[in-house]
Protein backbone atom coordinates (compact mmCIF):
# COMPACT_ATOMS: atom_id res chain seq x y z
CA UNK A 1 0.00 0.00 0.00
CA UNK A 2 2.82 2.36 0.88
CA UNK A 3 4.51 1.65 -2.44
CA UNK A 4 1.22 2.38 -4.20
CA UNK A 5 0.88 5.73 -2.42
CA UNK A 6 4.46 6.69 -3.34
CA UNK A 7 3.78 5.79 -6.96
CA UNK A 8 0.54 7.79 -6.94
CA UNK A 9 2.37 10.79 -5.42
CA UNK A 10 5.05 10.67 -8.14
CA UNK A 11 2.39 10.37 -10.80
CA UNK A 12 0.63 13.44 -9.44
CA UNK A 13 3.94 15.35 -9.50
CA UNK A 14 4.48 14.40 -13.13
CA UNK A 15 0.96 15.46 -14.08
CA UNK A 16 0.71 18.70 -12.12
CA UNK A 17 4.28 19.97 -11.72
CA UNK A 18 4.51 21.67 -15.15
CA UNK A 19 1.43 23.75 -14.34
CA UNK A 20 2.71 24.57 -10.88
CA UNK A 21 6.11 25.56 -12.20
CA UNK A 22 4.45 27.55 -14.97
CA UNK A 23 2.40 29.47 -12.43
CA UNK A 24 5.50 30.11 -10.33
CA UNK A 25 7.39 31.27 -13.41
CA UNK A 26 4.60 33.65 -14.40
CA UNK A 27 4.39 35.03 -10.87
CA UNK A 28 8.16 35.55 -10.77
CA UNK A 29 8.10 37.27 -14.16
CA UNK A 30 5.36 39.63 -12.97
CA UNK A 31 7.42 40.49 -9.87
CA UNK A 32 10.52 41.14 -11.96
CA UNK A 33 8.54 43.38 -14.31
CA UNK A 34 7.38 45.37 -11.29
CA UNK A 35 10.98 45.54 -10.07
CA UNK A 36 12.20 46.88 -13.40
CA UNK A 37 9.53 49.61 -13.35
CA UNK A 38 10.56 50.56 -9.82
CA UNK A 39 14.22 50.59 -10.81
CA UNK A 40 13.48 52.83 -13.79
CA UNK A 41 11.68 55.29 -11.54
CA UNK A 42 14.62 55.39 -9.12
CA UNK A 43 13.01 53.33 -6.34
CA UNK A 44 15.94 50.95 -6.04
CA UNK A 45 15.27 49.43 -2.61
CA UNK A 46 11.71 48.57 -3.57
CA UNK A 47 12.97 47.11 -6.86
CA UNK A 48 15.44 44.89 -5.00
CA UNK A 49 12.64 43.71 -2.71
CA UNK A 50 10.58 42.66 -5.74
CA UNK A 51 13.51 40.77 -7.26
CA UNK A 52 14.13 38.91 -4.00
CA UNK A 53 10.44 38.03 -3.83
CA UNK A 54 10.66 36.70 -7.39
CA UNK A 55 13.66 34.56 -6.47
CA UNK A 56 11.76 33.06 -3.53
CA UNK A 57 8.84 32.34 -5.85
CA UNK A 58 11.00 30.75 -8.55
CA UNK A 59 14.63 30.17 -7.47
CA UNK A 60 15.77 29.11 -10.95
CA UNK A 61 14.64 32.25 -12.78
CA UNK A 62 17.87 33.81 -14.19
CA UNK A 63 16.25 37.13 -15.14
CA UNK A 64 15.49 37.86 -11.47
CA UNK A 65 19.14 37.42 -10.52
CA UNK A 66 20.28 39.47 -13.52
CA UNK A 67 18.00 42.40 -12.77
CA UNK A 68 18.95 42.31 -9.10
CA UNK A 69 22.62 42.33 -10.10
CA UNK A 70 22.01 45.19 -12.51
CA UNK A 71 20.29 47.35 -9.89
CA UNK A 72 23.09 46.74 -7.40
CA UNK A 73 25.71 47.44 -10.07
CA UNK A 74 24.09 50.65 -11.27
CA UNK A 75 23.68 51.99 -7.72
CA UNK A 76 27.34 51.63 -6.81
CA UNK A 77 27.09 48.25 -5.04
CA UNK A 78 29.21 46.38 -7.59
CA UNK A 79 30.67 43.81 -5.17
CA UNK A 80 27.21 42.92 -3.91
CA UNK A 81 26.13 42.26 -7.50
CA UNK A 82 28.83 39.65 -8.20
CA UNK A 83 27.19 36.55 -6.61
CA UNK A 84 23.88 37.26 -8.34
CA UNK A 85 25.54 37.61 -11.74
CA UNK A 86 27.52 34.42 -11.15
CA UNK A 87 24.22 32.71 -10.35
CA UNK A 88 22.88 33.96 -13.68
CA UNK A 89 25.75 32.23 -15.49
CA UNK A 90 25.05 28.96 -13.68
CA UNK A 91 21.42 29.09 -14.75
CA UNK A 92 22.06 30.61 -18.20
CA UNK A 93 25.69 30.08 -19.34
CA UNK A 94 25.02 32.05 -22.53
CA UNK A 95 24.03 35.29 -20.80
CA UNK A 96 26.35 37.76 -22.54
CA UNK A 97 24.94 40.59 -20.41
CA UNK A 98 26.08 38.89 -17.21
CA UNK A 99 29.58 38.35 -18.60
CA UNK A 100 29.66 42.00 -19.66
CA UNK A 101 28.55 43.30 -16.27
CA UNK A 102 31.00 41.11 -14.38
CA UNK A 103 33.76 42.29 -16.70
CA UNK A 104 32.82 45.90 -16.02
CA UNK A 105 32.84 45.34 -12.25
CA UNK A 106 36.34 43.87 -12.30
CA UNK A 107 37.54 46.45 -14.81
CA UNK A 108 36.38 49.31 -12.58
CA UNK A 109 38.31 47.80 -9.67
CA UNK A 110 41.40 47.49 -11.91
CA UNK A 111 41.35 43.69 -11.85
CA UNK A 112 42.00 43.75 -15.56
CA UNK A 113 42.86 40.07 -16.06
CA UNK A 114 39.53 38.99 -14.55
CA UNK A 115 37.67 41.63 -16.53
CA UNK A 116 39.21 40.58 -19.83
CA UNK A 117 38.54 36.91 -19.04
CA UNK A 118 34.83 37.61 -18.54
CA UNK A 119 34.60 39.80 -21.65
CA UNK A 120 36.26 37.15 -23.82
CA UNK A 121 34.13 34.34 -22.40
CA UNK A 122 31.08 36.44 -23.20
CA UNK A 123 32.26 36.83 -26.80
CA UNK A 124 32.69 33.06 -27.04
CA UNK A 125 29.04 32.46 -26.14
CA UNK A 126 27.67 35.47 -28.03
CA UNK A 127 30.00 36.84 -30.74
CA UNK A 128 27.44 39.50 -31.75
CA UNK A 129 27.12 41.21 -28.36
CA UNK A 130 28.59 44.61 -29.22
CA UNK A 131 29.20 45.95 -25.72
CA UNK A 132 31.65 43.16 -24.94
CA UNK A 133 33.95 44.35 -27.74
CA UNK A 134 33.51 47.99 -26.74
CA UNK A 135 34.26 47.33 -23.09
CA UNK A 136 37.28 45.22 -24.04
CA UNK A 137 38.55 48.18 -26.07
CA UNK A 138 38.09 50.48 -23.08
CA UNK A 139 39.78 48.03 -20.73
CA UNK A 140 42.84 47.78 -22.98
CA UNK A 141 42.84 51.56 -23.38
CA UNK A 142 43.00 51.95 -19.60
CA UNK A 143 45.95 49.57 -19.55
CA UNK A 144 47.69 51.51 -22.32
CA UNK A 145 47.55 48.50 -24.61
CA UNK A 146 46.57 50.62 -27.57
CA UNK A 147 46.89 48.12 -30.43
CA UNK A 148 44.53 45.71 -28.63
CA UNK A 149 42.16 48.58 -27.85
CA UNK A 150 42.09 49.59 -31.51
CA UNK A 151 41.38 46.02 -32.61
CA UNK A 152 38.35 45.57 -30.36
CA UNK A 153 37.06 49.07 -31.13
CA UNK A 154 37.00 48.09 -34.80
CA UNK A 155 34.87 45.02 -34.00
CA UNK A 156 32.53 47.17 -31.90
CA UNK A 157 32.11 49.67 -34.74
CA UNK A 158 31.40 46.90 -37.23
CA UNK A 159 28.63 45.54 -35.02
CA UNK A 160 27.14 48.97 -34.23
CA UNK A 161 28.42 51.72 -36.54
CA UNK A 162 26.36 54.47 -34.90
CA UNK A 163 27.70 53.79 -31.40
CA UNK A 164 29.56 57.04 -30.80
CA UNK A 165 31.53 55.71 -27.83
CA UNK A 166 33.11 52.99 -29.96
CA UNK A 167 34.22 55.61 -32.47
CA UNK A 168 35.68 57.59 -29.57
CA UNK A 169 37.56 54.53 -28.27
CA UNK A 170 39.06 53.96 -31.73
CA UNK A 171 40.06 57.64 -31.93
CA UNK A 172 41.74 57.51 -28.52
CA UNK A 173 43.57 54.27 -29.26
CA UNK A 174 44.94 55.41 -32.62
CA UNK A 175 45.94 58.79 -31.21
CA UNK A 176 48.01 57.07 -28.54
CA UNK A 177 49.58 54.87 -31.20
CA UNK A 178 50.80 58.07 -32.88
CA UNK A 179 48.45 57.52 -35.81
CA UNK A 180 47.40 61.15 -35.78
CA UNK A 181 45.83 61.23 -39.22
CA UNK A 182 43.79 58.10 -38.53
CA UNK A 183 42.72 59.53 -35.18
CA UNK A 184 41.70 62.82 -36.81
CA UNK A 185 39.20 61.08 -39.08
CA UNK A 186 37.91 58.99 -36.19
CA UNK A 187 37.29 62.13 -34.12
CA UNK A 188 35.49 63.70 -37.09
CA UNK A 189 33.36 60.56 -37.39
CA UNK A 190 32.54 60.70 -33.68
CA UNK A 191 31.53 64.36 -34.00
CA UNK A 192 29.11 63.54 -36.82
CA UNK A 193 27.30 61.27 -34.35
CA UNK A 194 27.70 63.43 -31.25
CA UNK A 195 28.32 67.08 -32.16
CA UNK A 196 27.00 68.84 -29.07
CA UNK A 197 27.93 67.25 -25.73
CA UNK A 198 30.71 67.64 -23.18
CA UNK A 199 32.60 64.90 -24.98
CA UNK A 200 32.23 66.83 -28.24
CA UNK A 201 34.30 69.69 -26.87
CA UNK A 202 37.05 67.23 -25.96
CA UNK A 203 36.84 65.66 -29.42
CA UNK A 204 37.12 69.01 -31.18
CA UNK A 205 40.16 69.86 -29.05
CA UNK A 206 41.82 66.72 -30.40
CA UNK A 207 40.91 67.74 -33.95
CA UNK A 208 42.38 71.20 -33.41
CA UNK A 209 45.53 69.77 -31.79
CA UNK A 210 46.13 67.25 -34.58
CA UNK A 211 45.60 69.79 -37.37
CA UNK A 212 48.09 72.21 -35.83
CA UNK A 213 50.62 69.61 -34.67
CA UNK A 214 54.17 70.53 -35.67
CA UNK A 215 53.19 73.95 -37.07
CA UNK A 216 54.48 77.09 -35.38
CA UNK A 217 54.16 80.66 -36.58
CA UNK A 218 57.41 82.63 -36.13
CA UNK A 219 56.25 85.86 -37.69
CA UNK A 220 53.61 87.42 -39.89
CA UNK A 221 54.73 85.43 -42.95
CA UNK A 222 57.01 82.80 -41.43
CA UNK A 223 55.99 79.33 -40.27
CA UNK A 224 58.13 76.48 -39.01
CA UNK A 225 57.22 72.83 -39.48
CA UNK A 226 58.65 70.35 -36.99
CA UNK A 227 58.67 66.69 -37.97
CA UNK A 228 59.92 63.95 -35.65
CA UNK A 229 61.95 60.94 -36.76
CA UNK A 230 58.97 58.68 -36.06
CA UNK A 231 56.83 60.74 -38.44
CA UNK A 232 59.16 60.22 -41.39
CA UNK A 233 57.95 56.66 -41.99
CA UNK A 234 54.30 57.32 -41.21
CA UNK A 235 51.38 59.17 -42.72
CA UNK A 236 51.92 61.98 -40.23
CA UNK A 237 54.68 63.44 -42.40
CA UNK A 238 52.37 64.94 -45.05
CA UNK A 239 49.82 66.44 -42.65
CA UNK A 240 51.38 69.83 -41.74
CA UNK A 241 52.27 70.42 -45.39
CA UNK A 242 48.67 69.79 -46.43
CA UNK A 243 47.35 72.04 -43.68
CA UNK A 244 49.59 74.96 -44.68
CA UNK A 245 48.90 74.51 -48.40
CA UNK A 246 45.16 74.74 -47.74
CA UNK A 247 45.25 78.33 -46.50
CA UNK A 248 48.46 79.83 -47.90
CA UNK A 249 47.86 83.22 -49.60
CA UNK A 250 44.19 83.18 -48.59
CA UNK A 251 43.27 86.32 -46.67
CA UNK A 252 40.29 87.24 -44.56
CA UNK A 253 39.43 83.68 -43.58
CA UNK A 254 37.37 83.08 -40.46
CA UNK A 255 38.51 80.29 -38.14
CA UNK A 256 35.79 77.97 -39.45
CA UNK A 257 36.64 78.86 -43.06
CA UNK A 258 40.23 77.85 -42.29
CA UNK A 259 39.05 74.67 -40.59
CA UNK A 260 36.92 73.77 -43.60
CA UNK A 261 39.81 74.23 -46.05
CA UNK A 262 42.31 72.42 -43.82
CA UNK A 263 40.05 69.42 -43.33
CA UNK A 264 39.26 69.28 -47.04
CA UNK A 265 42.96 69.19 -47.84
CA UNK A 266 43.63 66.52 -45.21
CA UNK A 267 40.69 64.35 -46.29
CA UNK A 268 41.95 64.39 -49.87
CA UNK A 269 45.30 62.87 -48.85
CA UNK A 270 43.95 60.71 -46.00
CA UNK A 271 44.62 57.48 -47.88
CA UNK A 272 48.28 57.89 -46.95
CA UNK A 273 47.76 58.44 -43.23
CA UNK A 274 48.59 54.83 -42.38
CA UNK A 275 52.03 55.16 -43.95
CA UNK A 276 53.41 52.02 -45.56
CA UNK A 277 51.02 49.71 -43.71
CA UNK A 278 47.73 48.92 -45.42
CA UNK A 279 44.67 49.10 -43.15
CA UNK A 280 41.55 47.97 -44.99
CA UNK A 281 39.12 49.00 -42.24
CA UNK A 282 40.54 52.51 -41.97
CA UNK A 283 40.73 52.92 -45.75
CA UNK A 284 37.17 51.74 -46.44
CA UNK A 285 35.33 53.09 -43.41
CA UNK A 286 37.14 56.37 -42.77
CA UNK A 287 39.41 57.49 -45.59
CA UNK A 288 37.16 56.75 -48.57
CA UNK A 289 34.15 58.22 -46.77
CA UNK A 290 35.81 61.52 -45.88
CA UNK A 291 37.45 61.81 -49.30
CA UNK A 292 33.94 61.67 -50.76
CA UNK A 293 32.83 64.36 -48.31
CA UNK A 294 35.73 66.58 -49.40
CA UNK A 295 34.43 66.40 -52.99
CA UNK A 296 31.06 67.91 -52.00
CA UNK A 297 29.95 71.43 -51.15
CA UNK A 298 29.24 70.33 -47.58
CA UNK A 299 32.63 71.02 -46.00
CA UNK A 300 31.68 74.41 -44.62
CA UNK A 301 28.59 72.99 -42.89
CA UNK A 302 30.66 70.04 -41.67
CA UNK A 303 33.30 72.35 -40.15
CA UNK A 304 30.57 74.31 -38.41
CA UNK A 305 28.92 71.14 -37.10
CA UNK A 306 32.02 69.57 -35.55
CA UNK A 307 33.11 72.85 -33.94
CA UNK A 308 29.78 73.67 -32.25
CA UNK A 309 31.24 72.76 -28.87
CA UNK A 310 34.04 75.29 -29.31
CA UNK A 311 32.10 78.13 -30.97
CA UNK A 312 28.52 77.40 -30.04
CA UNK A 313 26.77 80.76 -30.38
CA UNK A 314 28.53 81.62 -33.64
CA UNK A 315 27.86 78.27 -35.27
CA UNK A 316 24.26 77.96 -34.12
CA UNK A 317 23.56 81.37 -35.61
CA UNK A 318 25.26 80.29 -38.84
CA UNK A 319 23.05 77.22 -39.06
CA UNK A 320 20.00 79.35 -38.39
CA UNK A 321 20.98 81.58 -41.30
CA UNK A 322 22.04 78.65 -43.52
CA UNK A 323 19.55 75.93 -42.70
CA UNK A 324 19.60 74.62 -46.28
CA UNK A 325 23.33 73.87 -45.99
CA UNK A 326 22.79 71.87 -42.81
CA UNK A 327 19.96 69.97 -44.54
CA UNK A 328 22.25 69.24 -47.50
CA UNK A 329 24.94 67.85 -45.19
CA UNK A 330 22.38 65.71 -43.38
CA UNK A 331 21.05 64.39 -46.69
CA UNK A 332 24.57 63.50 -47.83
CA UNK A 333 25.37 61.68 -44.57
CA UNK A 334 22.10 59.76 -44.79
CA UNK A 335 22.59 58.77 -48.43
CA UNK A 336 26.30 57.93 -48.39
CA UNK A 337 27.07 54.34 -47.53
CA UNK A 338 30.13 53.51 -45.47
CA UNK A 339 31.98 50.27 -46.14
CA UNK A 340 34.04 48.10 -43.81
Amino acid sequence: MKTYHNFLFLLLLIVFSPAAFGQANNAAKALVDQGVALNDSGKYDKAIAKYNEAIKTYPDYPTAYYELGYTLFSTGKEKDAIPYLEKVLKLDPKSAGAYDMLGSIYDDSKQFDKAIDYYKKGIEVNPNYQRLYYNLSISYLRQKKYAESESYAIQAIKLQPKHASSQRAYAMATFNENKRGVSLLAWCSFLLLEPQTKRSTEAYNYVHYIINYGIKSTGEKNVNITVSTNDMDSGNFMMPISVLAATTDKKGLSRTDSLSLQLKSLFEVSGGFTGKKEDAFYKNYFSEYFKKLAETDNMQAFARLISIGAYQDENLQWFKDNNAKLSALDAWVTATKREF
